[in-house]
């Protein structure tokens, strides 16, 4: 193979990251929060601002940032269609820019329970997981996925670890009653002849929530691979609408302790939960014969 010495300009993006907007809605006495992290790319034709430092095609980032701010003025809805506002207002407000990719992270908040009531305008953050979403403009695709993270789940029985192969270097006891726990990152990409503005991507997203931990909670588990191909399995059976679904799901270790040294049983009772090193369970659950979109998964880390 001959090198060639001539150096041209790659794919490229830019624009504004992690871009922190609460948006309050006081239409009555009785508020209501959205919290959302976004960040937007643009992608499109930037070879002069890059080869010329001409910057007549360069929407500034500070530009960007405003646009999350006054967008979120008129409401935010959900995650998905915010991100599919701001992708529809700079691909089709600037002609050079012809796709791009957009992200957001939303945080739930949960009213204080006051006086036996859920409070007006007080709040608590919850906890539980972070809701996510991304929204890829490819011309004239739009490649929308879905998705949580930090969804941790156990479960005290019911599962087990046998049959593995040993060698010299194997340690590991088996074991058919152990604890199972992992922190959930799921990722689910819809079809791209979803109607999206007709779709109500709130509910969808706790329907798909809700099946990920009942998925969880069924069926005796040999390996964390089992379980989580049965939690992708039932999002595609019960949601047409979705390809396929992604996971990245570590295995939280719990080691039994031994308290014979102090003259104690352990009936599987007291352990230690260690947080590293851990294995790592990573897999996509998916239709058959689905078209492959890289495209719209290039950028998002730490799922195969």
């Amino acid at each position: 193979m001959t090198m060639s010495n001539n150096i041209v300009l790659g794919e490229n993006q830019y624009g504004k990251a992690e871009v922190r907007v609460v948006k309050v809605t006081r239409d009555t006495d009785r508020h209501h929060i959205e919290d959302l992290n976004v960040t937007s790319q643009l992608r499109g034709d930037f070879q002069a601002a890059h080869l010329e430092g001409d910057n007549g095609h360069v929407v500034a980032t500070d530009t960007q940032k405003n646009t999350v701010y006054a967008f979120a003025r008129e409401g935010v809805g959900s995650p998905e269609s915010f991100l599919l506002r701001l992708a529809d207002h700079f691909t089709g407000g600037f002609d050079w820019v012809t796709g791009g990719r957009w992200e957001a992270e939303a945080y739930s908040w949960d009213r204080i329970q006051a006086h036996g009531e859920g409070h007006d305008h007080s709040f608590v953050r919850n906890g539980q997981e972070v809701r996510t979403a991304v929204v890829v403009r490819d011309g004239a695709t739009t490649h929308l996925i879905s998705g949580l993270k930090d969804l941790t789940v156990l479960k005290t029985t019911q599962s087990g670890f046998v049959g593995y192969p040993r060698d010299k270097y194997t340690t590991l006891p088996e074991t058919t009653d152990r604890i199972l726990a992992t922190d959930v990152s799921a990722r689910w990409r819809y079809n791209t002849n979803l109607d999206f503005a007709g779709t109500d991507f709130n509910k969808s997203y706790e329907d798909i929530k809700a099946l990920l931990l009942e998925g969880f909670t069924e069926n005796y588990s040999h390996a964390l691979q089992q379980t989580l191909f049965d939690m992708g399995k039932k999002v595609l059976e019960a949601h047409s609408e979705v390809d396929e679904i992604k996971f990245s799901m570590p295995n939280k270790h719990h080691f039994l302790v031994d308290l014979s040294p102090f003259g104690l049983d352990n009936p599987n009772e007291v352990f230690f939960a260690a947080d590293r090193p851990y294995g790592l369970i990573e897999a996509t659950v998916q239709r058959e014969n689905i078209d492959a979109a890289p495209v719209a998964w290039s950028g998002i880390a730490g799922f195969c």
